[in-house]
């Protein structure tokens, strides 16, 4: 359930709308005095994740009243010009599968890089030297800019380009979905956990028409495979654990 802060820090975290970023939002707020968020209109194709983050700061403030008296603005950035240049099965109509490099096609080459630049570009003027995301390299598309290895440089890189001790945490590094769906639910209980299945979008196409268990989504795209696959996990452990 909600916690008190740890630390006095101030952070910022890069929230798309997204079950990961929610996550990593409430972990934020469990631990820092301050947090702030950020967001990219990068062309996507299910922009209507962008029309989920506003609901969900909402419900989050409603549902924990400590979260919500640290929980500052939120700032929408226009990254579109990533969208023009970018090939990818996120920006243009194109079917998702693997492509002749190795990854999939939903890969946008650069997006981690840039979301991070951004945001710390935005901390340096907002004070806020933490910076924190849900890159994971357990269960992920082999996507190059969620690598524990690219962070820890980009941390350096931005530390040393800014003269400022930035510090990128990205609570789900090491952990698949089902433990991911696990933390939702020691942050905030059953509600978090039910605020990330009604609210929260994941879904690559955007599809909110259908509901299941886990939440809306095709079903069928990679993003929501995972998602489903991490919640009967996570449900079978739990079921298994009475």
């Amino acid at each position: 359930m909600a916690q008190t802060p740890q630390k006095p820090d101030k952070a910022l975290v890069l929230f798309s709308g997204g079950q990961d970023s929610t996550v990593c939002l409430a972990w934020a707020l469990a631990r820092y005095e301050k947090v702030e968020t950020i967001g990219f209109d990068y062309g996507q194709s299910h922009k209507v994740e962008l029309e989920c983050r506003e609901r969900v700061r909402e419900r989050l403030c409603e549902l924990f009243p400590d979260w919500a008296a640290r929980l500052g603005p939120d700032h929408m950035l226009d990254l579109t010009t990533l969208g023009a240049i970018s090939d990818t099965a996120l920006t243009r109509e194109a079917e998702i599968e693997m492509g002749e490099d190795g990854l999939p096609t939903t890969f946008v080459p650069g997006r981690n890089l840039l979301f991070l630049t951004y945001a710390a570009a935005l901390g340096y003027r907002r004070g806020a030297f933490t910076l924190v995301g849900g890159m994971c390299e357990t269960d992920y598309s082999g996507y190059p800019d969620c690598r524990d290895e690219t962070m820890r440089s980009l941390q350096q890189s931005l530390s040393l380009g800014m003269a400022k001790p930035y510090t990128i945490e990205t609570p789900l590094m090491w952990i698949d979905k089902a433990a991911t769906w696990a933390l939702a639910e020691e942050l905030g209980g059953k509600a978090l956990v039910e605020l990330i299945i009604e609210d929260t979008h994941t879904c690559y196409r955007g599809d909110r028409r259908q509901r299941h268990d886990w939440g809306y989504g095709c079903g069928t795209c990679p993003a929501c495979e995972l998602r489903a696959s991490g919640y009967e996990k996570w449900r079978a452990a739990q079921a298994a654990g009475r």
